[in-house]
């Protein structure tokens, strides 16, 4: 195995160490390759392919932008509960890129599945199975409204397949998941493991993300593997949940791509019972796993936000609604001067109270209570008693910082994650296609 070290160099990043890595482990019936198509001009990997022999079941959620890339509305008329494959390349979003982008597409399934389907009549299986169009979906990533790439796309194909292996350790899936970022400065992996009676159920996930994040994914890809046999009806609806409170409760800078994609894949590998339910324990102890693999990763892209030097969360707590919660909490997160005074460690609470007010949701300010970490900063209409600017700002120095909005107005409450804006966010965006 060749790991191409020019997806982990980046500009202004370190190297990071394997040690802060999840190891992933093998799931059984999938196999993963990535290359480079050279579509950044420096040889890093930028195409990747997940294939399934023996079919997947699987479920995908896609943004909510009405504007989007070609290959969502390819995949959305699949109609399909089991795929065979799917492929993923950076660099091209593939969005406002008229008839030269959506025939891209079936030009790449045809060759795709051809390909795929001469590998398979040669493996030691012999199998003749046809690999057919409708067996695969796709998923990009990167610039809007520039022609794809389509011929430097499929000229690497038959390499893509003939480096396809089954054989995944930590090292493999770090690269695997090097190959879809854009300006991520790190892979984003989580793993996750279940044991029921004497079966292993294994959960492994990637995402890529960075900037143009918000509610309802965004500019992300995350793709979600497990060998536990669950029909794509039960993932579909886990998946929804899991996504809730996780790849839905991050923003970076408000922004929603046209790209983002989130799918889980069961390779059927482990047979776990028949006529699952949500109220199946062992459907139970999955599911759990699953929103803890993506607040994992979610948080990951957070962490990773272009330019982002500190990770803020905000829960708002005691709110009449779960939506009010929810509003409030990302009025305050998408705020840039709450962004802003984060990056210069300015505990500048009147900015958070600027954000409470303009989320539209009505408020009692004299049952408000605002903490910054542990130190409450305004009661009743008005700044703490207790309120000591030293010691904030010497907790604002913290690269992890919490903000709790305490409205006292009900019995829901809801978390949202974000990161500080720096100079660097600016001068990422500024130089994102040089």
């Amino acid at each position: 195995m060749t790991i191409n070290i020019k997806n982990f160099l980046k500009d202004k990043s370190k190297l990071s160490k394997m040690g802060e890595y999840q190891n992933l482990k093998q799931i059984d019936g999938l196999e993963m390759a990535s290359i480079s198509a050279d579509l950044y001009g420096d040889g890093r990997d930028d195409l990747a392919l997940f294939y399934f022999s023996k079919g997947a079941n699987y479920a995908t959620l896609t943004t909510t932008n009405s504007i989007t890339a070609e290959f969502i509305p390819w995949n959305n008329t699949s109609h399909k509960k089991i795929i065979k494959g799917l492929l993923v390349n950076t660099k091209n979003a593939n969005t406002f890129t008229g008839k030269q982008g959506k025939e891209s597409i079936d030009i790449l399934a045809k060759n795709l599945s051809r390909i795929l389907t001469i590998k398979e009549s040669k493996s030691q299986k012999g199998t003749s199975e046809t690999v057919k169009i409708k067996d695969l979906i796709f998923a990009s990533t990167g610039v809007i409204g520039e022609e794809y790439p389509v011929d430097k796309i499929k000229d690497r194909l038959q390499d893509l397949a003939d480096k396809l292996r089954g054989e995944q350790n930590k090292l493999y899936w770090l690269k695997i998941a090097s190959a879809i970022m854009t300006t991520d400065t790190k892979p984003k992996v989580a793993y996750e493991e279940i044991i029921i009676g004497d079966e292993l159920i294994r959960i492994c996930g990637i995402a890529k993300g960075s900037g143009m994040i918000a509610p309802n994914l965004a500019t992300m890809l995350s793709f979600i593997f497990t060998n536990a046999d669950i029909n794509s009806n039960l993932l579909k609806t886990l998946l929804k949940r899991a996504v809730a409170n996780s790849f839905n409760a991050i923003t970076v800078d408000n922004d929603q791509s046209t790209n983002d994609m989130v799918s889980i894949f069961s390779t059927r590998a482990l047979k776990i019972g028949q006529n699952l339910s949500l109220n199946d324990n062992t459907i139970q102890k999955f599911e759990l796993a699953l929103k803890k693999l993506c607040l994992n990763l979610a948080k990951q892209i957070v962490v990773d936000g272009e330019g982002a030097k500190k990770f803020l969360t905000v829960n708002v707590i005691n709110a009449k609604s779960l939506s009010s919660a929810k509003n409030i909490a990302f009025s305050i997160a998408n705020s840039p001067l709450v962004k802003t005074a984060l990056a210069g460690e300015d505990p500048n609470w009147g900015r958070i109270v600027m954000g409470i007010g303009k989320s539209g949701e009505i408020i009692d300010p004299k049952k408000l209570k605002i903490k910054i970490g542990n130190y409450l900063v305004a009661e009743n209409g008005k700044i703490a008693e207790s309120y000591d600017e030293k010691k904030i700002k010497e907790y604002m120095e913290w690269d992890s910082i919490q903000i709790e909005i305490n409205l006292k107005l009900g019995n829901d409450a809801f978390k949202c994650y974000t990161c500080d804006f720096t100079h660097d966010y600016i001068d990422i965006n500024a130089d994102y296609r040089n």
